[in-house]
């Protein structure tokens, strides 16, 4: 569907081209401003393209990560990061630098502690007025 679409483009652009000039050959406001969307739609229809084109390529190699995951990344330095990747039954801890990775530590999968499970986020409350005035009553406070 999208090769015609790219196919039939200049065509149509060709064919709106006469739409933007009035009588007397000079460019109307209706016509230019309906060329320039047609323009923008051909531009983002081949952009929405490329991308499921990508997408598509991209996810023909699916086994290629599957054994590789990264646990967690701690910054270290402005450029400069530890990552702890799992490998099978392994643990790496990596560190991670522009242009070079150095493995640090390898651990069993075993041995790595247990992660604690993050604390379910907090809905909002039915009290939120009381809540808010608090809050501001608290900076009225410090001031």
């Amino acid at each position: 569907m999208k090769p015609i679409l790219l196919r039939a483009a200049p065509v149509a652009f060709l064919a709106l081209s006469p739409v933007a000039r009035a009588a007397d050959g000079s460019l109307s406001a209706a016509g230019s401003l309906l060329q320039m969307l047609f323009g923008l739609a051909v531009v983002l229809a081949a952009l929405f393209g490329a991308l499921h084109l990508l997408r598509r390529v991209q996810g023909s190699r699916p086994g290629l990560a599957g054994n590789l995951k990264v646990l967690s990344a701690t910054a270290v330095g402005p450029r400069e990061r530890v990552v702890l990747v799992s490998v099978a039954d392994k643990v790496l801890v990596l560190g991670v630098a522009p242009g070079r990775i150095n493995a640090l530590h390898t651990l069993d999968a075993a041995d790595l502690p247990a992660a604690p499970e993050a604390a379910a986020p907090t809905l909002p409350t039915a009290d939120f007025a009381a809540r808010l005035k608090q809050l501001l009553e608290g900076k009225r406070n410090a001031r």
